[in-house]
């Protein structure tokens, strides 16, 4: 997508059940959604597709990609599809956001941007320990097409997670990361979704009003680094998700 290409917010023409997504971009302040906000200078930018679809008896989705395990930075993690601006995005604090989001989406999961409406621009918000300053760009796939790795080395899996399962109860919990971190996090489809995704996607139930009452004490706790990096791993993640959490 060169940056000529024309890109743009359009906010009309949604399904119902997204509307109130749409408000939340138009009226949402950064400390709503992060208490990392980006500093007045610096930071490297960046930003990310949030891609909304709808799949028949699963309802809404969210499509997520798991980062290869072999990357230096947010490896093996589930994510938002999206990275880096290059200079061909453009004007990089304008539509350059969201070309790069667009662009991205393709080159990581074979995505086509003709099938998704850009329907509003969430703040700035930022990853500390990437320097990153990310721009969630809210997009809607009105026509799908089959999506999988592009290149491997990059991403290892793409797959399409049904909102009705972030939103439930029993899939929530709270991480504990060796570094301190704290911070929300999702079991889904044998993924464990936390860190920044994780963060938008909570944010994101709260202000829309999907979220239900969930416990908040309950607790799960990151092996290792940045990734669960064995199998066995995640599946005492499952197990403290499931009983409640240690010492829940």
């Amino acid at each position: 997508m060169s940056a000529a290409a024309e890109v743009g917010v359009v906010r009309e023409g949604l399904p119902d059940w997204l509307v109130p997504v749409r408000d939340v971009a138009e009226s949402v302040e950064p400390g709503q959604l992060s208490r990392f906000l980006p500093p007045a200078e610096g930071g490297r930018r960046s930003a990310v597709l949030v891609l909304f679809g709808e799949q028949p008896g699963r309802g809404p989705d969210l499509l997520l990609i798991e980062r290869a395990r072999q990357l230096r930075s947010h490896a093996g993690q589930p994510s938002f599809p999206g990275g880096a601006l290059d200079p061909e995005d453009g004007d990089p604090k304008g539509e350059g956001r969201i070309r790069a989001a667009l662009r991205e989406a393709r080159e990581e999961t074979g995505l086509d941007p003709a099938g998704v409406q850009v329907f509003g621009v969430l703040p700035d918000l930022y990853i500390p320990v990437s320097d990153f300053v990310v721009t969630p760009v809210l997009g809607w796939w009105h026509t799908p097409v089959p999506v999988g790795p592009v290149d491997e080395g990059e991403v290892a899996e793409v797959f399409r997670v049904p909102v009705a399962q972030l939103a439930d109860p029993a899939n929530r919990a709270r991480l504990r990361h060796p570094s301190g971190f704290r911070g929300p996090a999702f079991l889904v489809d044998g993924h464990v979704v936390w860190g920044f995704t994780a963060g938008v996607i909570d944010r994101l139930l709260h202000h829309a009003g999907w979220e239900q009452p969930w416990d908040g004490a309950r607790e799960v706790e990151l092996g290792d680094a940045s990734v669960f990096a064995s199998r066995e791993e995640q599946e005492r993640a499952r197990a403290l998700m499931r009983g409640g959490g240690e010492g829940g």
